[in-house]
């Protein structure tokens, strides 16, 4: 957690802590990857709606006068309290908020936005997990959002070794086997030190809930002469088009006591054709992932250091866009075309960057509906724009609104960017202008298709 949400609180001169009661088990049996989904959401909406002091995340053993309906009164019951200064919700207002997409003054354009699917989804998971989430909040003064969580599942095996930091994980409680998880080392190979592969990797070993050493090599000898030096569980790999650093040293190891290491390849740009080729051939003969996406980077590390073993961890299957970028219909078309995406939610920004700007186009970025308007404006350039409909300030259906409003743009291709569980958004986004409408979460091949038919036209 402090890896993913501090690089978003310290240039807010936000403070995030996490912290531990005394008594807290050492092990959780429960399903890891939707605990980690819940806390994610539950502290992304705390730091969304907290301009001053502080967000906390605090761990601790419920006691059993405060559990609430649903949580059944076991041994052991663990209170994650997400705790912020924020702007508060008001009383008649804390049951509707875990609806999906509620605001607050029941709009779609209040100053912070709203808080999603994720508060819903996040309920029905907490209840699936045998817990629930309350919430306590003062308007203007903060919140209180809490996770009651069994610390073992019925038939899971029961929680122990008080005294420790936290661990989550499955039901294996073999001490061996949690000391060899904890002595797994990762080498990334990238151009600098401590480079974005770097720090992704060491957000991602944070989710592991076991110490893993992550070393960083900047050329293809260093890299080498490491992975020989100490055993590794994982080597991570940044390819570019213009150098064969990272195909050098996938040669290098082909052959020898090496050759079974897990590999994860990752381009952010188009390989060239020989480099796809050689790659391809090289990972049909050993452990070697080829990823284009960095949230897909960041699961295999996750993945690969939460298995017991490298055999248990199935390939990762590129999808077909991924195999041969530069063949797919749309390339020819959108190299060099300058997309908009206005968005307030910077995951999905990324996500969608990373999928144009793999594909040749190039793209410009707005946070809200006005400051969109305002960028396509400073732009003369811009083929085409992808508008989010929940935005903070000024949403997607004002925001598109407002551009058909000047005659310059009354023929810019505009894609709503809708959720699927919203009835109406369609018609609404239509009838405020919009050209189109893609839903998430978005298929990239859905997306491409959509911008290659508009941009054609």
């Amino acid at each position: 957690m402090d890896a993913t949400f501090r690089p978003l609180t310290t240039p807010r001169g936000l403070e995030l802590d996490i912290v531990t009661g005394p008594g807290v088990p050492t092990r959780l049996h429960t399903d890891e990857q939707r605990l980690r989904q819940v806390l994610r959401n539950l502290v992304s909406n705390a730091v969304k709606f907290t301009e001053q002091g502080q967000v906390q995340l605090r761990i601790e053993r419920a006691a059993p006068a405060e559990l609430p309906a649903g949580v059944a009164a076991t041994e052991t019951v663990l209170a994650f309290r997400v705790v912020d200064t924020g702007i508060g919700i008001a009383e008649q207002h804390l049951t509707a908020i875990f609806d999906a997409f509620q605001q607050a003054d029941g709009t779609t354009s209040r100053r912070y936005g709203g808080t999603g699917l994720g508060l819903s989804i996040s309920r029905e998971i907490a209840q699936l997990l045998g817990g629930q989430i309350t919430a306590q909040s003062v308007l203007g003064r903060g919140s209180t959002f809490t996770l009651y969580l069994p610390a073992s599942l019925p038939g899971a095996l029961p929680a122990e070794s008080v005294g420790g930091p936290l661990a989550v994980g499955g039901t294996e409680s073999d001490p061996e086997r949690w000391v060899a998880r904890q002595q797994r080392r990762v080498l990334v190979l990238e151009p600098r030190e401590k480079g974005l592969l770097t720090l992704l990797t060491r957000g991602a070993v944070a989710e592991t809930g076991g110490p893993v050493e992550v070393g960083t090599a900047v050329d293809a000898p260093s890299a080498v002469g490491l992975l020989r030096a100490a055993r590794h569980h994982l080597l991570v790999v940044q390819l570019e088009p213009s150098e064969d650093v990272g195909a050098a040293l996938l040669t290098a190891l082909h052959d020898g006591d090496l050759a079974g290491l897990p590999v994860l390849a990752y381009h952010g740009q188009p390989l060239a054709p020989g480099q796809e080729t050689l790659l391809r051939g090289l990972a049909a003969d050993r452990p070697l992932e080829i990823i284009s996406s960095l949230d897909e980077l960041r699961e295999r590390v996750v993945l690969h250091l939460s298995a017991e073993n490298a055999e248990r961890v199935v390939p990762f299957a590129a999808p077909a866009a991924d195999r041969a970028p530069a063949a797919g219909p749309a390339a020819p078309d959108l190299a060099g075309r300058k997309v908009l995406v206005v968005d307030d939610d910077a995951r999905n920004v990324f996500a969608l960057t990373n999928i144009l700007e793999l594909h040749g186009l190039d793209v410009v970025y707005a946070e809200n509906g006005r400051k969109g308007i305002e960028t396509l404006m400073r732009h003369d350039d811009i083929d085409l724009v992808l508008m989010d409909v929940m935005m903070p300030e000024m949403d997607g259906y004002a925001a598109t609104a407002a551009i058909r409003a000047m005659p310059r743009y009354a023929q810019l291709p505009i894609i709503a960017v809708t959720a699927k569980a919203m009835r109406g958004d369609r018609e609404k986004s239509i009838s405020s202008g919009a050209s189109d409408y893609v839903t998430k979460p978005v298929d990239a091949e859905d997306l491409l298709t959509c911008i290659h038919r508009w941009l054609s036209s």
